[in-house]
C-alpha cells in the first residue's frame, strides 16, 4: 500500500494532506524519513508521522449538530474548543470532514477515513450541502439570481447554486434564505451573499448528501450506519459518471 494511503486509511489526515506531510519531511518509515510519494508499506513497517507511530484502526463515522462557538479542527492552539472535543468518548482519531465556522452551526460529519473525507469535499462530486441563512436586507428573486449563475469570490467563480426565500421580514430589513451549494470555500456561503448585497447575520448547515441533524441537540452526535454511509459514497460515485 503506498504511504500516503496508508496514513489516510490509519485516520490521521486524507491522502493530500499525507503527501503535504511527506514532503514536508514528517513522515518515517522504519526510522528512515520518507522523501517519495511512492513509497510503499509492507505487513510489519513502522509509520510515524511526527514522531508518533500510527496504525491502520477500524473505520468510523459520526454526524455532528455543530453548536456556535466551536471551531472546527482536531486541536485549537488558543486553546478553544474544538469538535472533536463534543465526542470524548470516541477512542479513533476522527476529524472534521470540511469545516463549519466558529460561528456557523448545524451539520457536521466526522471520520477517521481519509478517502471517504476527500470524496465527500471534492467540488467535481456535487454532493449538496444546504445551509438556511438569515441575512440583512430584503432577498428577491432579482438579487439572488446571480447566485444560480455562479459568482465571483476571491477571484474564482463558484458552481451555480439553488435558492429557497423561506421568509421576509420588510419592518427588520431581514430575510431567511435556504442555498444549496456543492463547495466548500472558505467563508464561502456568506461571501455568496455578500456579493447580491445581503450580510449574513446567523447561518446553519441543515443538511450534507442525504444526511440531516434531526433528532440532534446542538453539541448532540450519533455514528452514521451503513446505510447511511453506503448513500453518501453512491451520491459521490453518480455526480462522477
Amino acid at each position: 500500500m503506498r504511504i500516503n494511503k496508508y496514513i489516510a486509511h490509519a485516520g490521521v489526515a486524507s491522502r493530500r494532506k499525507a503527501e503535504e506531510l511527506i514532503k514536508q519531511g514528517l513522515v518515517t518509515l522504519n526510522g528512515q524519513v520518507v522523501t517519495e510519494l511512492a513509497t510503499t508499506v509492507k505487513n510489519g513497517d513502522r509509520v510515524e508521522v511526527e514522531g508518533t507511530p500510527i496504525y491502520n484502526e477500524e473505520k468510523v463515522y459520526y454526524v455532528l449538530n455543530k453548536p456556535r462557538g466551536v471551531i472546527s479542527s482536531v486541536s485549537d492552539e488558543k486553546g478553544r474548543k474544538t469538535v472533536v472535543d463534543l465526542l470524548p468518548d470516541v477512542k479513533e482519531r476522527i476529524y472534521p470532514v470540511g469545516r463549519l465556522d466558529w460561528d456557523t452551526t448545524g451539520l457536521l460529519i466526522l471520520t477517521n477515513d481519509g478517502d471517504f473525507t476527500d470524496e465527500m469535499i471534492h467540488p467535481r462530486n456535487e454532493i449538496d450541502k444546504v445551509y438556511l441563512a438569515r441575512v440583512k436586507g430584503i432577498a428577491t428573486k432579482e438579487n439572488l439570481r446571480p447566485l444560480t449563475r455562479g459568482v465571483v469570490i476571491d477571484g474564482k467563480k463558484t458552481k451555480p447554486a439553488r435558492y429557497n426565500i423561506i421568509k421576509v421580514d420588510p419592518d427588520k430589513n431581514r430575510s431567511v434564505v435556504e442555498l444549496t451549494i456543492h463547495e466548500g470555500r472558505n467563508h464561502q456561503v456568506k461571501k455568496m451573499f455578500e456579493s447580491v448585497g445581503l450580510l449574513v447575520d446567523k447561518l446553519s448547515r441543515t443538511r450534507f448528501g442525504n444526511l440531516d441533524v434531526r433528532g440532534l441537540r446542538p453539541g448532540e452526535s450519533r455514528r452514521l450506519n451503513k446505510k447511511e454511509i453506503s448513500q453518501l459514497h453512491n451520491l459521490a460515485v453518480t455526480k462522477t459518471k
